[in-house]
């Protein structure tokens, strides 16, 4: 990934700052709340003062009247915040939704390892989360302090003081909370990302693991990390309760020391009991947004680690910058420069120095060895692996020129382990495009040699094939997975061991296949393992140690890896070297090979 952005303007702020309204509004019904809650010690202060000395049952029964109006206005102004308070959530999401989808994908493939550790979606929900919760209510009220301690100063400068100096000692319980929980949220989130990724590749693996006996030892280290996480959570949530349970004792003691200070006020003279009372309870109310806040402290501390994530995700990772040129589709050649490919998250070269070109109307075979760079290098060839070194051109244009999305349509790929997504047969060959034309998803059907298996099938087009594929066999998803690969026709089609798991007629289909493409005019990269699907094949390249051995017309490469013949000819197929007939591509090979 690139270098963050410098000091550009946070596109979180950004996106906060088209939401201006709603938080204005927001801030406004705070400020009708917050003066609302004045009623009940108005209320107090006039039933002692006024009603009471008077005896008057009407006068009583005016001021609950309006008594109950404010109150009911308070409860409606308290429910729009919340709601407005979740709608600017869902707004800040629907947002930045889209860039944090883009960055998830590139993290998937530049950082696959970081898996549980970066996640921007989760980041964006921690921080809808908490704009939708309490939190952000309880930080907007507390400069409403000040309007309280003023009020009460008003009635008592003594009064004033000693709810000042509360606040002071709330305010350093604040901060304590503040450096405390920062610390524990960090603990238990990087917990809680050992315990999913362990979580996640016993899911993924429950076949070998079962079939190993691994999985008490498994379970074994799985508790290990979910018993750190508990004691990570538990210290975390025994800090935050402690710190919550000083603060509201503190408050009720600051009740106290108010409702003290007022009655040797009333026994001066200098204070009636009404006002006293509503004092105490204003008291409590002013520092009330302090319980809050610090009970709701370490939501507040884990969206700020999300919003610093995000903003450092969003810097390395640009938004793209005005209309991009669209190049007209390829259709004329292929061009390998020179390319070497470090695979995402690793300081290894497993491609060095690959050059080869094809034109329109070739197939591309490529063997070697098992870990000779086959695979590597044609995920470097689509695009998906940058290149470390080195180019990879379509009609003389570097590919990232396209967008990978327009390239996309142009592209067909079969990966070694084939994978289906959950919908429909028709669904996963159309590639999900919203309202694929039936006859283009038949017709990628049929070019793969794959209709009559599948309107053969329980549902035919329409089956659902199930997350991965399941409910297909292992050749089924391969044979559906080359319809995908062929559908709408592209021009460069990546095959990596597609035969792998296919039966006599699945070869035949494929071969039939990889002829079609050629003689439209389109280029395969065909990977393989198995002679026999090299009869289709034009040029061959040979892989060894991630560099290139040999390219050049199949039958020329093919006839330089054949073994000098040996004498005297022996009876059984071992070599006098033991290489059983190999040659140095790794496969068996004759002279009469791809004839």
């Amino acid at each position: 990934m690139s270098r963050p952005r410098g000091n550009k303007e946070s596109e979180i702020r950004a996106a906060l700052a088209k939401l201006r309204g709603g938080f204005g509004a927001i801030v406004a019904l705070s400020a009708f709340i917050n003066l609302l809650t004045i009623t009940g010690s108005l209320y107090l202060m006039l039933v002692y003062d006024r009603v009471l000395p008077a005896q008057s049952l009407p006068t009583l029964f005016s001021v609950f009247a309006m008594i109950l109006i404010a109150y009911a206005f308070y409860g409606v102004f308290d429910v729009m915040r919340s709601k407005m308070l979740a709608d600017v959530a869902a707004s800040l999401d629907r947002s930045l939704s889209g860039r944090v989808q883009a960055i998830e994908a590139r993290i998937a493939l530049e950082r696959p390892e970081a898996k549980e550790q970066v996640s921007p979606v989760r980041d964006l929900d921690q921080l809808r989360a908490f704009i939708a919760s309490a939190g952000p209510p309880a930080l907007i009220d507390l400069p409403w302090i000040l309007l309280f301690l003023i009020i009460l100063t008003a009635v008592h400068y003594w009064l004033g003081v000693v709810t000042l100096v509360g606040m002071l000692g709330l305010a350093a319980l604040t901060l304590v909370a503040e450096r405390v929980s920062g610390r524990h949220v960090a603990a238990v989130a990087q917990a809680a990302a050992k315990r999913r990724l362990l979580a996640d590749r016993q899911w993924r693996h429950a076949e070998i693991i079962t079939a190993l006996g691994m999985r008490d030892r498994l379970m074994l280290q799985w508790r290990r990390i979910h018993h750190d996480y508990l004691d990570q959570q538990a210290t975390l949530t025994d800090t935050t309760a402690t710190l919550s349970g000083i603060s509201k004792v503190a408050r009720m003691v600051l009740q106290s020391v108010v409702l003290t200070v007022g009655a040797m006020l009333v026994i001066d003279g200098k204070a009636t009991a009404g006002i006293i009372f509503a004092s105490s309870i204003l008291s409590g109310r002013a520092l009330a947004p302090v319980d809050s806040a610090i009970a709701n402290w370490k939501h507040f501390v884990g969206a700020r680690q999300a919003w610093a994530r995000l903003d450092t995700l969003f810097g390395q990772v640009p938004p793209p910058v005005g209309e991009r040129t669209e190049l007209p589709a390829p259709s004329k050649s292929l061009t390998v420069d020179n390319l070497s490919l470090t695979p995402p998250g690793s300081q290894l070269t497993n491609v060095a120095g690959v050059s080869f070109q094809a034109q329109a109307g070739q197939v591309v075979g490529i063997i070697g060895p098992s870990a000779s760079g086959k695979s590597s290098l044609v995920r470097g060839v689509l695009g998906v692996w940058k290149a470390a070194k080195g180019a990879v051109r379509l009609d003389a244009a570097a590919i990232q020129q396209w967008d990978s999305e327009t390239l996309g349509r142009s592209i067909g790929y079969v990966p070694q382990s084939v994978e289906l997504f959950a919908g429909t047969i028709a669904e996963n060959i159309a590639r999900f495009e919203v309202g694929a034309p039936s006859e283009a998803v038949i017709a990628a059907a049929k070019a793969a040699g794959v209709h009559e298996l599948i309107v053969q099938l329980p549902g035919g087009y329409d089956l659902q094939v199930g997350e991965d594929g399941q409910q297909l066999s292992a050749g089924q998803r391969q044979r559906i997975a080359l319809a995908r690969a062929l559908y709408r026709d592209p021009f460069l089609v990546v095959l990596d061991e597609p035969n792998s798991n296919l039966d006599p007629d699945g070869e035949v289909a494929l071969a039939r296949a990889v002829a079609g493409v050629k003689a439209r005019g389109g280029i395969v990269l065909l990977v393989a393992h198995r002679r026999e699907i090299l009869s289709v094949v034009d040029l061959l390249l040979v892989m060894r140690g991630g560099t290139a051995q040999a390219f050049g017309p199949r039958d020329e490469v093919l006839a330089k890896l054949a073994p000098p013949p040996q004498q005297p000819p022996r009876s059984d197929p071992v070599t006098r070297d033991g290489s059983g007939g190999k040659g140095p591509g790794g496969l068996v090979v004759s002279k009469k090979a791809g004839q």
